[in-house]
């Protein structure tokens, strides 16, 4: 069985998708961009970007009853590698003591013009 989660406290999804599905006891997250919840709009930068995902992120493992310790696996995307040092230290924030498995890509672009994205997988 599994169920839709919906978090209040993250950004609408821009599309067809909904934030997360809890699968059993796994949690498998859409992409998380840095939009603000209360305005739909991105921060300029990278780094306001990406603590504004990972705080997107944070809310929609909550809706789910988890926590960034409950993370196994994370992607992140950026629209430059270049920024792969500033976020690492804004990353380590978040998930502290025993870091999740990562992929960190370069990509062409991602929606609304954002710098950084971030999905996870989380297990109970």
């Amino acid at each position: 069985m599994n169920k839709t989660i919906t978090a209040a406290n993250a950004p609408a999804a821009v599309g067809p998708y909904c934030h997360a599905k809890l699968a059993g006891n796994t949690l498998y997250t859409s992409g998380q961009l840095g939009l603000v919840p209360s305005t739909g709009e991105l921060p300029a930068g990278v780094e306001a970007q990406a603590r504004q995902a990972l705080d997107n992120l944070t809310a929609v493992l909550a809706a789910a009853d988890m926590t960034c310790a409950d993370v196994v696996k994370t992607t992140v995307f950026l629209a430059d590698i270049n920024d792969f040092a500033a976020i690492n230290a804004i990353y380590a924030e978040y998930f502290t003591g025993e870091a999740p498995a990562r992929s960190c890509v370069q990509v062409a672009a991602l929606p609304k013009g954002a710098l950084f994205e971030v999905e996870a997988v989380a297990v109970r």
